[in-house]
């Protein structure tokens, strides 16, 4: 437990949930760029959609120190776009009737462990500049899932510490109490 008022803040860079969303961000600039016609408006969604996700969870963690509900309303903004991201890729899949990879499949399950395994983009990026859309939309579909899921342990562990230890006025009520000896 924080004996301080304002915990340290985390590094974002090291939170799996970053990595996996700035592999998504990166994976999804370069498919708008290679396989969507400029001046299509689904190109900005997709990047602003991954940008978000990604964003957020950096404002999340700078928000904690001070308000974990803040911290956990903006990661689950990012969980909010990272979904809005997914249908994004769906509808593409959809549109050019391509397939949607099954769990289960060989494609779904080889790149489930490959995400589970890797969270840098030079790892990926031969295999997306290698890949046809509907590859690179299934793979990014898998990540972006993975993110999500993610976020969802990151914020149930902020739940845990807001129980555990309290928000900031808590704090700063307590601390005062202390220092008047009460």
């Amino acid at each position: 437990m924080n004996t301080g008022l304002i915990s340290p803040a985390g590094d974002y860079k090291r939170l799996l949930s970053y990595q996996k969303t700035n592999v998504v961000f990166l994976i999804t600039c370069y498919f708008c760029e290679k396989f969507l016609r400029r001046g299509d408006r689904t190109i900005d969604q997709m990047v602003q959609a991954a940008r978000s996700g990604k964003q957020n969870i950096i404002e999340g963690c700078a928000a904690c120190p001070t308000s974990i509900k803040t911290g956990i309303k903006l990661l689950n903004v990012a969980k909010a776009s990272l979904k809005e991201l997914v249908e994004d890729y769906e509808d593409f899949l959809k549109v050019h009737c391509n397939r949607q990879w099954e769990k289960g499949s060989t494609e779904f399950e080889t790149m489930r462990n490959l995400g589970a395994t890797h969270n840098d983009y030079e790892f990926f990026r031969p295999i997306v500049e290698s890949r046809p859309p509907e590859t690179v939309a299934n793979m990014a579909i898998i990540l972006i899932n993975q993110a999500d899921y993610l976020l969802f342990k990151q914020i149930g562990r902020l739940e845990e510490k807001f129980l555990a230890e309290g928000g900031f006025s808590e704090k700063m009520t307590a601390m005062r109490k202390k220092q008047r000896g009460y």
